[in-house]
């Protein structure tokens, strides 16, 4: 088979030529290509806007990227669209792969209709997002964040929102939202630091050493910490609104290091406004880069951080070899 895969700022060319050794090993004929952008930036621009608007919203011209397209058996991509137009033009198209958990970048409907399996990389930057969930969750709840940006003012800072109540992770009960991968991890993780660990997940029914609750409501009246580990459908748009946060009480803290359609963020910033919860720390928001005007920059009992969960060097460069091996697999039934 001849392998196509596009290359960017994050899974660089190398990286993909490196990772897809084992495609080479079995015979296959690899070729790497290179989208990437002036910035990391503007990459993550286009991203958000392909998220948002679907595969069909960049189309991909350039004749260096797409030149003999029709020759090849299968693309990969981390996040270079694969709309229809392209879909079309790569008459010879078997196989798309895609090397994250999401696969908004590529028109997944449209290819199928046309026989061609879409393949993700689910769990590929898993350890990636439950570290820096466990992060975020003492960062806020601990202040850290809001205190090193004081010091870099001269500030010594003691005077916080929670200054009265502030909490250890220990012998607290941190409710997750969505028990995949990420979600047991920061479950292992929280576990390690004697928390008492529950989680709602409708398609997960029971994992050993953890405590389910059969709904959400029953989940946020519990949970001292809630964080949401949930890929973002119809199903789960919003699935934290205005309701689900007045049934938190005030001393609670919310995270968010999944995707922002999961939570309505007015409401959010309502409850932090009005101190219906403890805090909250969030590292994606329905606005990419986060405007100058936004709501949460006048908030003092929020940490905020630019879309950074799941982009760490380890994750990107161990991505393409992960795809591989489980591509391998799946051709071996």
């Amino acid at each position: 088979m001849n392998v196509l895969a596009f290359g960017d700022n994050l899974i660089t060319p190398a990286m993909l030529e490196n990772g897809l050794t084992g495609l080479k090993n079995h015979g296959f004929n690899v070729t790497v290509r290179d989208w990437s952008h002036k910035s990391v930036e503007s990459l993550q621009n286009d991203n958000i806007l392909v998220e948002q608007q679907g595969a069909n919203a960049i189309e991909i011209t350039d004749p260096g990227l797409i030149e003999d397209i029709d020759k090849f058996d299968v693309i990969v991509t981390q996040f270079t669209p694969v709309g229809k137009k392209l879909i079309d033009q790569a008459k010879n198209l078997k196989y798309i792969g895609v090397l994250r958990g999401g696969i908004e970048n590529v028109d997944r409907e449209y290819a199928e209709s046309k026989g061609i399996k879409v393949m993700n990389t689910p769990g590929r930057n898993a350890r990636a997002v439950a570290e820096f969930t466990v992060g975020l969750i003492l960062s806020e709840t601990r202040n850290i964040a809001r205190t090193s940006a004081a010091m870099h003012k001269g500030i010594w800072l003691k005077d916080f929102p929670n200054k009265h109540n502030i909490p250890e992770v220990g012998g607290k009960t941190i409710g997750i939202i969505g028990f995949g991968h990420i979600g047991q991890l920061v479950g292992q993780f929280m576990k390690g630091m004697d928390a008492n660990v529950i989680f709602y997940d409708p398609y997960v029914n029971s994992v050993e050493g953890f405590e389910k609750v059969d709904q959400l409501e029953k989940l946020v009246q519990q949970a001292d910490v809630i964080t949401i580990h949930m890929r973002a459908s119809k199903e789960t748009h919003h699935i934290i609104d205005a309701h689900i946060f007045e049934l938190m009480d005030s001393n609670t803290y919310f995270i968010n290091s999944a995707r922002s359609a999961l939570v309505d963020e007015t409401s959010l910033i309502a409850a932090l406004q009005q101190h219906q919860i403890a805090g909250a720390a969030i590292d994606t928001f329905d606005d990419e880069p986060l405007p100058k005007d936004s709501p949460f920059l006048a908030l003092d009992n929020v940490t905020l951080t630019s879309h950074l969960a799941g982009s760490t060097a380890d994750a990107f460069k161990n991505t393409p070899k992960l795809f591989a091996s489980r591509f391998l697999q799946s051709l071996e039934g």
